[in-house]
Order: structure tokens, then sequence, then C-alpha cells
């Protein structure tokens, strides 16, 4: 008996380890419910947070316009997803592009994981990353665009820029390879969306009456109602992708919501020394532009970091819009491009210097596994940010000649003038 009580307490302690060596990747119960909520919370970003949020920028006569556009795309881009695009995003495939073994969901069952979650969760977290990107460049050319151009758009642009340049990043790509750093999607999301708005403005051209004629918001309480849903909607996009509930995931968001509000206080500051009073539009512009620039590094930077890195978004992103408004009269109806675009450039060259642990009270979690100076990071992360936008605004100016030539881009000046709610919804936001 002497014996046996230690034999039987250490084959104990043996079969206690054993679960956790035999079955490293079952489901982690806390990790799923926690990508659950953050999948709930992206969703909300779209619809209805950047829908209220581009919908009260617009004139009334376009209101319905940009909510239907941005559902649309939701639906749209679920579908694709199921039949095809997830399979290229996520695929094994090559460095470029995944392959077709996914298509409609193949092998995606109640059992199949990515990690210790359900890889059904997974799926659903990265499809809600792909319906914000395309509805953020509907920003570009809200108040002119066909809504039949708008939807051949977004179906192609989902598979010809999208779905690469997430495999690039996220799915095994030549970008995650090198070691670009980013957490949340600067490059996968803000670059090609950003980018690509641009190309968009610059092809469908101004708004009839643009710069001359004041377009001001027609309904700034319900942008305003949409800018906190996107701030919340937020805490998921960066915290979720950390794909577990552990501490990356809590200084993601902790970091996502200081540099919000840095941005904010930025650029309401700055506005408020430039034109006499601060704006509500402002304010909340300088919050988006604090969270699309954190993004990419909300990972990898820690809080006073990521103080630095927003303010920053609110000053750069605030000097961008005015430009290319005021001086080059590039009619980015929104501003995706000086506040996504610039924004997401930024924070992913910053996410290489605040990832250092070398900075004192400014350090961060480490470069990427084998890259030792910041000097290799930064230069690391211009590739990636050249690389993203080269390709997005190539494609994008490619695909919106295509579509152009085969249905048209713009609606008519007398159908813009009208209105798209009326022209091509035969809807009104509000009855008078």
């Amino acid at each position: 008996m002497r014996f046996n009580v230690p034999l039987t307490g250490g084959l104990i302690i043996l079969l206690s380890a054993l679960p956790s060596i035999s079955f490293a990747d079952s489901l982690n119960t806390g990790n799923t419910a926690w990508i659950m909520t953050a999948t709930a919370l992206v969703l909300f970003m779209t619809i209805p947070g950047l829908s209220f949020f581009y919908g009260g920028i617009v004139r009334s006569k376009n209101v319905l316009s940009i909510l239907m556009q941005c559902f649309a795309i939701t639906c749209l881009v679920s579908i694709l997803w199921v039949f095809y695009a997830y399979s290229l995003a996520f695929g094994d495939g090559n460095v470029w592009i995944g392959d077709l073994s996914k298509v409609l969901m193949a092998g995606v069952g109640e059992d199949s994981m990515s990690g210790n979650i359900p890889e059904s969760v997974f799926s659903m977290f990265q499809l809600t990353f792909a319906i914000i990107t395309p509805a953020l460049i509907v920003g570009a050319f809200a108040e002119r665009m066909k809504f039949s151009a708008m939807l051949l758009f977004s179906a192609l642009w989902l598979t010809i820029v999208y779905a690469p340049v997430t495999h690039w990043v996220w799915g095994g790509g030549w970008l995650q390879k090198m070691g670009l750093l980013d957490f949340a999607g600067g490059t996968v999301v803000h670059i090609t969306a950003g980018v690509s708005a641009l190309v968009a403005a610059l092809i469908l051209g101004k708004r009839h009456g643009f710069p001359n004629t004041a377009m001001p918001p027609h309904n700034l309480t319900i942008t305003v109602a949409g800018a906190g849903m996107l701030w919340v909607g937020w805490f998921g996009f960066n915290g979720g992708s950390a794909l577990a509930a552990n501490g990356d995931a809590g200084m993601a968001i902790m970091v996502t919501h200081i540099s919000a509000a840095a941005g904010a206080m930025a650029w309401m500051f700055i506005e408020w020394f430039k034109y006499s009073k601060p704006s509500v539009l402002g304010i909340v512009t300088g919050m988006v532009a604090g969270l699309g620039t954190i993004t990419p590094a909300s990972g990898f930077v820690g809080p006073a970091g990521a103080l630095v890195i927003g303010f920053t978004a609110g000053i750069v992103c605030f000097g961008a819009t005015n430009y290319i408004k005021r001086v080059l009269h590039i009619d980015d109806s929104l501003d995706v491009f000086p506040v996504h675009g610039v924004g997401g450039i930024l924070g992913t060259l910053l996410a290489g210097v605040f990832a250092s642990t070398q900075l004192g009270v400014f350090s961060g979690q480490g470069f990427a596994e084998g890259i030792s100076s910041m000097g290799q990071q930064v230069g690391v992360q211009f590739v990636g940010v050249m690389a993203t936008l080269v390709f997005s605004a190539v494609a994008t100016y490619i695909l919106l000649k295509l579509i152009d030539v085969l249905i048209g881009l713009r609606v008519t000046k007398e159908e813009e003038i009208e209105g798209l709610d009326i022209v091509l919804h035969e809807e009104r936001g509000y009855i008078l």
C-alpha cells in the first residue's frame, strides 16, 4: 500500500494532463463565445452603423440609396462568401491566392475547427470584414452611381481585390510570410477600400455642383448615432482579431478606444482653431480616423503608443481631407480615402514603430518573428502598404472601366438632381 498511493496519485496527474496534450485544438468555449460576440459587433458596424453614419451625411434625397447599398452589399457578399470568396481568401492555395477546396463551405461542418474555435465561427467573423470593406467604398461614389453598377462592382471587387489581399496578409500568403504586422485590417480593409474609393471618385467624376454648391449633411443626428455604433462595434473588429478571449484581445480593445478618443479630440481642436468652431461632423470623423489608424497596430502596441497614433491620425487625416476636397477638388463624397486610406497607410507604418519593445512607456509587444530591428519591420510594413495600394488602384481602375463599358457607371444629370431614392428605388426617406 505504501507504494500504491503515490503510484495512483501519479497516474491521476498523468491522466489529467492527457486532454491538453491529445486535444490541443479541441473547442475552447470561452474563445468561441467571444468570437461569436465579436462577429455580431462587426456586422453591427455595417448594418446599421456605417449605414447611419453615411446616410446622415448625404442629402435627404439620397439617404435611402445609401442604406440600400449597405444592406444589399451585406447580402451579396454573404452569398459570394459561401460560394467561393472564403475559399479564395483562406483556402490553402499558394502565396497569392487560396484554392477552391472550400467552395460552398465544403468541409466546414459542426466539428471542423480553426484553431480552438469552430471554423464556422471563424468564417462568419471574417465574413463581417468582407462585408464592411466594399461598403466603405460606397462613400466615395455616393449620390451618383447606378445601383446595378454598384452591385456588379462590389461582387467583382470582392473577388479580384479583397480575397487575394486577405490571403496575402491573413491566409498564409506572401505578406504574412514576410512578417507584415496587420492585426485587424490596415491593409486588408482600410488601404484597399480607401485607395479603391479614390480611384472610383476620379473615374466617376464630381457630383453636379461640386465644389461650388453647398452639400451639407441632411441629418447629423443619425450620423452621430452611426458613429457611436461604429465605435462600439470596433471593439469586436479589433478585439476579435485576437481570435481568443485573452490579454491580446483586452489590450486591443483598450488601445482601440484610446486612439478613437485621441483622433476625435485632435480633429476637433484643429478645426476649432482653424474655423473658430468645433463641428459635430468633425469630431465623429476624427473618431473614425483614430479607429481606422489603430486597426493594423491594435494587437501590437501599448496604450501610450495608441495615444500617439490616435493624435497623429486626427492631425494627418484632417489635413488630407482638406487637401483633397479644397485644393485638389476631388469629390470623394464622404472622405473615404483621406480617412480610411490615409489612416490605414499611417497605422500600418506606425505599427512597425510602436511594436518595438525598446521605447520605454511607448513600447509594444515586439516585432514579427524573425525581425530584429525597427528599420527592418518598417521596411516590411512599407512593402505591404505599397503592394496593397498599387494592386488595389490598378484592379479597381480596370474593373470600373469594364463596368462603364458594359452597363455604365453613373446616373444621368437629371436623375442625380432628382435624387437616387426616387430615381432608383421609387421611395423617399422622409414623407413631408
